[in-house]
């Protein structure tokens, strides 16, 4: 793993914010989200049977269908086209349906990818990347992407190419709002999603981009398709973010868009990134300089983000995702 220079930075841990510098090779534990483990010991809850309902949708299920690996609730199925039985049901016992992380229309969350408009063959390619094993996280404990390697190795050739022309074919529309603030409020990370703890308290943000859910309930508990998210970034970040995608900093980068389009919203097989969760950027960035990624695509990366520091992360973090596509613009 390639030595970074140390920065100052606050860290987040569940219910504990510490001011600390973040250890040679250590991924940034924003952009990650680890929960602690369970308490050993801690009674489980009660099941919940209660209907649910969201806004807009004339539905009911219980949160039992709601996270239903293999069956996952459709809270607005007039929204995409007609699922695959992959993306819809999966493929028991290790391939979970696609619809239940990433919904049905392909937005996913903060704590794994959109995938709605990418292309074809980039999906497909790393589909393949995880079943061979050069798709890794540089933190081992971020376990869905242990989970995506699994359901890779579970999936066929043609069901692959079945769900990635499925996402595929719907365009890619942002739903993270980037906010730049000098405090954010407490989080705890639950399942790889920060949440703000209770009593409102506040913190400085750092040197780091804070997502959590518009609604935590909605997105948490409810998994609501049309429930976005808020980026918290520092003030400043996005102007800085955007001179270093169009100039490359003399020399500390790439500008962005000779490879993924002038607009930033992908050009033939590489994937568009504008508008998408800040954190899933700066986790693959990491990745890729971590040597956790590799494959046809990240190995070209590598040069790009290899003197990327966590201030850079963000600042390009920032810009890339607060970009709005015009409503009708390509998608890739």
């Amino acid at each position: 793993m390639r030595r970074l220079v140390p920065i100052v930075a606050l860290v987040v841990a569940p219910l504990v914010t510490t001011s600390v510098l973040r250890a040679i090779g250590d991924p940034p534990a924003w952009a990650y989200a680890i929960p602690l483990p369970p308490t050993p010991g801690a009674p489980a809850a009660a099941p919940d049977t209660s209907l649910k309902q969201i806004p807009g949708s004339p539905l009911s299920f219980t949160r039992q269908q709601i996270s239903d690996g293999f069956g996952p609730a459709d809270w607005f199925p007039g929204d995409h086209p007609a699922m695959p039985d992959i993306v819809a049901h999966g493929k028991r016992p290790d391939a979970r349906a696609c619809g239940l992380c990433h919904y049905p229309n392909g937005k996913g969350r903060q704590e794994n990818a959109g995938v709605s408009g990418l292309p074809v063959s980039y999906f497909i390619q790393q589909m393949n990347d995880f079943h061979s094993g050069v798709r890794k996280s540089a933190d081992p404990r971020k376990a869905n992407t242990n989970i995506m390697i699994a359901i890779a190795k579970a999936m066929t050739p043609e069901e692959i190419r079945i769900t990635a022309e499925y996402f595929g074919a719907m365009k890619w529309t942002p739903w993270v709002k980037v906010v730049e603030t000098s405090t954010v409020p407490k989080m705890v990370s639950r399942g790889g999603i920060w949440v703000p703890v209770e009593g409102n308290q506040k913190e400085p943000i750092g040197v780091r981009i804070v997502e959590t859910p518009e609604d935590p309930e909605r997105t948490e508990i409810l998994r609501d398709p049309r429930s976005g998210f808020i980026a918290y970034a520092p003030v400043g970040s996005v102007k800085k973010g955007e001179a270093l995608v169009k100039t490359g900093g003399k020399g500390r980068t790439v500008e962005c868009g000779v490879c993924h389009g002038a607009d930033l919203m992908g050009l033939g097989p590489v994937p568009g990134i504008a508008g998408r969760s800040p954190s899933y950027l700066v986790r693959q960035m990491y990745d890729m300089q971590a040597g956790a990624r590799h494959g046809e695509w990240a190995d070209l990366m590598k040069p790009v983000v290899a003197k990327l520091g966590d201030e850079d992360f963000v600042n390009i973090a920032a810009y890339v995702s607060s970009l709005m596509p015009p409503p009708g613009a390509a998608s890739r």
